[in-house]
């Protein structure tokens, strides 16, 4: 028989592990390369995620900004609408971020509210029994409904705890009210009960939750007639919710919904610009209580009729990184995590509807 090749029986051997040797050696060397970035790939990702989110927050912020007491219905011709939106600037009394745990307290945030009616809720006249015009400083108002909408239809649309804008048809003047029943059919009308308003037409803030009739000089009033308007309000607001801590979100909410926004937020801050402001419109007022009367002389806490554009600021951070070997501390509160931030100033088109 012909002798075979030693050659052709394969690799010998000490071959095959010389071969397996390198083969761990060199993946040894990889995996051990990606074990040391796999965490950088995800901070990277993570800041990635955070930035598309903060821009994504702040359009949805200006999309909502942008329409503040805008669009209210066909057939209520209000020009020139007094109030977009009111912002509740928080002012801590000392630090409100503990460095230790890396957590923000409530009072490092505002909130911002655009004033948004309902558009489900025909508007109605506000009217009493046997007369014409109604007083807001009264429990009680009745409301008319515009043809085609029945009595029965327009009760239906409030409810217990819903908040009211009684404005005249001019838009001249306004008020808010919280209703403290649901509306029911009386009389050949709608009776809607409320919170009264003081005589200037101001609620005390807890009976308005929006901070629309806190000063006298928002064009407020108190007598309103058959040719005015009754608005059910579907405002919209943003805060950041801290109920997890390590986590503080930014919710919108309107209508009883509410949803998240962003994630990680650690700063939300509201400024405005004011009309007629004698230092000028390029600066903005971050406390509302501190706003100036047009001609310099003095303060207009929480007019927000002087109010033309407004500032906000929104601060994210990526997921703190638990691991102590962690080094890296930003510059803006030492946390180990990395700091995005985005401004924007949006003006509400209702401020300049005179032009148009």
């Amino acid at each position: 028989m012909k002798r075979q090749n030693k050659r052709d029986t394969g690799f010998t051997l000490l071959e095959l592990l010389v071969s397996i040797a390198i083969f761990m050696t060199v993946g040894g060397v990889a995996l051990g390369l990606v074990a040391k970035n796999l965490p950088l790939y995800n901070r990277q990702q993570s800041a990635t995620a955070l930035n598309i989110g903060l821009r994504s927050a702040i359009a949805q912020m200006e999309l909502d900004m942008v329409n503040g007491g805008t669009g209210f219905y066909v057939g209520a011709s209000i020009p020139s609408w007094p109030i977009g939106a009111t912002l509740v600037n928080n002012t801590p009394t000392g630090s409100c971020f503990d460095s230790t745990t890396n957590v923000y307290g409530p009072d490092c945030f505002d909130v911002l509210n655009i004033i948004a009616a309902d558009p489900s809720t025909p508007p109605s006249h506000p009217t009493d029994i046997g007369t014409n015009c109604v007083s807001s400083t009264s429990s009680i108002l009745f409301a008319d409904p515009v043809a085609p909408t029945t009595l029965a239809e327009l009760a239906a649309f409030f409810s217990d705890g819903e908040q009211l804008l009684l404005v005249k048809g001019d838009g001249s003047q306004m008020t808010s009210t919280v209703l403290t029943a649901d509306a029911d059919v009386s009389g050949g009308k709608v009776r809607l009960q409320h919170n009264p308003t003081g005589a200037d037409g101001t609620n005390d803030p807890l009976l308005d939750p929006l901070g629309i009739t806190t000063n006298p000089n928002n064009k407020l009033g108190t007598e309103f007639c058959t040719d005015d308007w009754i608005l059910k309000l579907s405002p919209i607001s943003y805060s950041v919710d801290i109920s997890v801590a390590d986590n503080p979100k930014l919710i919108r909410a309107q209508g009883g919904a509410s949803g998240v926004v962003a994630e990680q937020i650690i700063g939300f801050k509201l400024g405005a610009s004011i009309w007629n402001d004698s230092n000028g419109t390029d600066q903005y007022y971050f406390d509302a209580s501190a706003y100036p009367n047009a001609d310099g002389t003095g303060t207009d806490p929480y007019n927000y009729t002087l109010l033309r554009s407004i500032r906000v600021s929104l601060i994210g951070r990526t997921t703190p990184v638990a691991d102590p070997t962690y080094s890296f501390r930003n510059t803006f509160d030492s946390g180990p995590y990395n700091i995005q931030a985005v401004s924007v100033v949006v003006n509400p088109r209702n401020l300049s509807m005179k032009d148009q």
